[in-house]
């Protein structure tokens, strides 16, 4: 069989011979044997579910960040856990924005509005300030029986949708309408969401084609993979800070016409994986682009607190679109914010939203029926959002310690991003842009020859053997550039930013030694 063994795990590839199928084959029909029950006539009976007549989107679904290297990291720190000796005394998650688990910590505030909306019978409690029982109360009032246990309105809470369309209202100059705002779990749930109103439930050059970009987050793929769409693949340009320009988008759209029927684009500002920043030239070519294919845009706008590089800035594209006026005022958008990036970092309250502008009533309508089918998502994860939107004021008892952790944690991702860049730069191999938002680096690595063909021979890509060997001998688990997409005869990696920053320190530290070994090995 044509699996690669990094301690328990098997990774298993498409190279495999006929002889290994036929194997594999009869061990799955054995396996299948001995779980299914008898009949009445002493015949084994098949699963009703089983590989071969499952949904076959499903097992089309990747998820690079959360893929074998990840679980090979668990698998390891498991053996610490055992007293198992490795060239390492920890692993170090730099796999995902998961900004607690990296020793993040909450914000005072948001967490004491939700201690409030739980247990109520904390405001009586003199330690609670004012400006936090204030938020709870207003919140609770809005809730069936005013409990958070109650469900919402499946759009969510009213007082929550009226404070993010304040919020959108003074962000952008432009007005928003509460009814246009609907509450998620995460933003993840409302891309989901609107992707599928888009699908045509056709095969072959009938699907929905929707552009994303390259390199992408998993999620974009994963979705389309499991709603049978078409992916079209536009290449940001690692030579001018990933950036995007207007003739990659027209080449990528005239391959993908024959195969599907182009519906949509999404656009990543602030960008994961590669950390860009988009200026407001690139976001008004990418409107006037869309308009003239006719597209609905996507826009995920989770990072937009995280811009950090000298002379970038964060522009909506709901505020861009309604500054350059008509015709591209009048064109569809939706927008996605979230609980878990930002300087709040709440990833597993799940809160999101996205603002949908200038949809057709009737969709809405569609829309509206689809989330009632759902009831409503987190309860908490909504109060959450409400504190985000709707933080302590100047003159209220909380606004200077607020205030102080924002900014503490929005300055040290700066410091680290910086940090990072600088290190994988001063390296023999390795290039990398400069982080300007977001959470994440994204390096480039010259990979030799031979460990191109070493991980050739083992049907892994370049940059998975070089993250599988980076886990083994340094316990660092990073993300390989495959799993997001790049330039053929490119190899990647993607690490967050988010460790503290002696740990940061201590990881650069290993990662220099590592990748000269590496290279060493297969030179």
């Amino acid at each position: 069989m044509a699996a690669i063994r990094f301690g328990n795990l098997s990774v298993f590839t498409a190279r495999s011979s006929l002889k290994d199928k036929t194997w594999l084959s009869m061990s799955v029909k054995h396996t299948c044997a001995m779980k299914a029950g008898q009949g009445t006539n002493g015949q084994i009976r098949s699963k009703v579910l089983a590989i071969d007549s499952m949904n076959p989107h499903v097992k089309k679904i990747e998820y690079a960040v959360r893929g074998p290297i990840v679980i090979r990291a668990g698998e390891l720190e498991k053996e610490l856990q055992q007293g198992e000796k490795k060239k390492f005394n920890s692993i170090l998650r730099a796999n995902i924005g998961d900004c607690h688990a990296t020793g993040q910590e909450p914000l005072i505030f948001l967490r004491q509005v939700l201690a409030l909306c739980l247990y109520p019978q904390l405001m009586q409690d003199s330690s609670f300030p004012e400006d936090a029982k204030q938020r709870a109360s207003r919140f609770l009032s809005a809730c069936g029986g005013n409990s958070i246990g109650a469900y919402s309105d499946s759009a969510g809470v009213s007082v929550v949708r009226e404070d993010i369309a304040k919020y959108i209202s003074e962000r952008d100059g432009i007005p928003a309408d509460p009814e246009n705002i609907y509450l998620g779990t995460g933003a993840s749930e409302g891309i989901r969401n609107v992707l599928k109103l888009m699908m045509t439930s056709l095969e072959g050059n009938e699907r929905a084609g929707v552009m994303i970009p390259i390199p992408q987050y998993p999620l974009y793929t994963a979705t389309l993979s499991e709603y049978n769409a078409y992916p079209i693949n536009y290449y940001l340009d690692e030579s001018s800070n990933w950036s995007l320009s207007v003739e990659e988008l027209k080449r990528s759209m005239t391959e993908a016409r024959p195969h599907c029927k182009p519906k949509a684009i999404c656009v990543i500002n602030p960008g994961n994986p590669t950390g860009q920043v988009l200026t407001r030239k690139n976001i008004e070519d990418i409107i006037k682009f869309a308009h003239e294919e006719n597209l609905f845009i996507l826009a995920d706008e989770v990072y937009q607190h995280n811009v950090y590089a000298e002379g970038s800035e964060f522009h909506s594209f709901k505020k861009v679109m309604m500054e350059m006026g008509s015709p591209y005022s009048e064109m569809e958008l939706a927008s996605f914010m979230s609980t878990s990036k930002g300087y709040m970092g709440e990833c597993g309250l799940r809160g999101g939203y996205v603002e949908l502008v200038n949809l057709d009533p009737d969709v809405i309508v569609q829309f509206r029926k689809a989330l009632s089918a759902k009831l409503c998502c987190a309860v908490t994860g909504q109060a959450a959002m409400n504190v985000i939107v709707n933080p302590p004021k100047p003159g209220e008892p909380s606004y200077e310690l607020f205030e102080q952790q924002k900014n503490t944690v929005l300055n040290q991702l700066k410091e680290k991003g910086k940090m990072m860049s600088d290190m994988f730069n001063s390296i023999d191999g390795i290039t990398c842009n400069p982080v300007q938002g977001a959470m994440y680096a994204f390096p480039k690595i010259d990979i030799p020859k031979k460990a191109v063909e070493a991980a050739q021979a083992k049907g892994i890509a370049a940059d998975a053997l070089y993250c599988f060997n980076l886990l083994e001998e340094t316990g660092m688990c990073v993300v390989p550039g495959s799993g997001f997409g790049q330039r053929e005869g490119t190899w990647h990696f993607r690490t967050t930013i988010l460790p503290p920053v002696q740990q940061m320190k201590e990881m650069l530290s290993k990662f220099g030694d590592f990748h000269s070994k590496f290279m060493d090995t297969y030179s």
